[in-house]
């Protein structure tokens, strides 16, 4: 996987499109003036956890005695699933989180930013090429430094699309994610079937 593949995916999983209308959402009830660092902050927490998973990912494999493949597998499964929601689903019907006076950690965080999907993607792409390390740091900061800027900008992008422009945006990008779903899940299963004894 290259470094544009792999911040592309990161970028993808993190869901841009699905969270612009859900923080705008869970936001509404907050002044204006705050809402930067809200997104700022909780950001920053989704990319402590992602992080984590990361360099700790290889560990908790070896301890549930998981394979590189067998992640890839059900990696790929969660994120098909996750296309389909985004292809079939409204913006504000990808999660079903209310607003409760000023989130934190939950829902925004996690699971909206650094969700199953997200913390599968950067497990699998430690796991299974652990020398590049620094190339998969690279991308989940690209990739966060790309969706932290459209989020900083959620509110002029909901008012410059509205739901008739996130929704295309957010089916395709559930193309696109279907697409990468599938080569995962079948990488994995290649890998698996080249384990089987001849």
């Amino acid at each position: 996987m290259t470094f544009i593949s792999a911040a592309t995916i990161l970028f993808v999983v993190m869901g841009p499109t699905g969270n612009i209308p859900l923080f705008l959402s869970l936001l509404k009830g907050v002044p204006p003036a705050r809402r930067p660092y809200i997104i700022l902050r909780e950001l920053v927490a989704a990319l402590l956890v992602l992080l984590a998973f990361m360099f700790f990912g290889k560990p908790i494999l070896a301890l549930f005695q998981l394979t590189g493949h067998s992640l890839s597998i059900a990696g790929g499964i969660i994120l098909f699933l996750i296309s389909l929601k985004l292809i079939f689903s409204t913006p504000e019907k990808i999660y079903s989180f209310e607003s409760t006076g000023e989130p934190f950690i939950v829902p925004m965080a996690v699971p909206s930013i650094a969700g199953p999907s997200a913390i599968i993607t950067v497990m699998l792409m430690a796991s299974r090429e652990p020398d590049h390390l620094v190339k998969w740091v690279s991308a989940l900061l690209a990739a966060w430094g790309a969706l932290a800027i459209l989020l900083l900008l959620s509110g002029r992008i909901g008012g410059w699309l509205g739901e008739k422009g996130l929704n295309p945006l957010q089916r395709l990008m559930g193309m696109l994610l279907s697409a990468i779903s599938v080569q995962m899940l079948l990488s994995g299963v290649t890998a698996y079937l080249a384990t089987l004894p001849k």
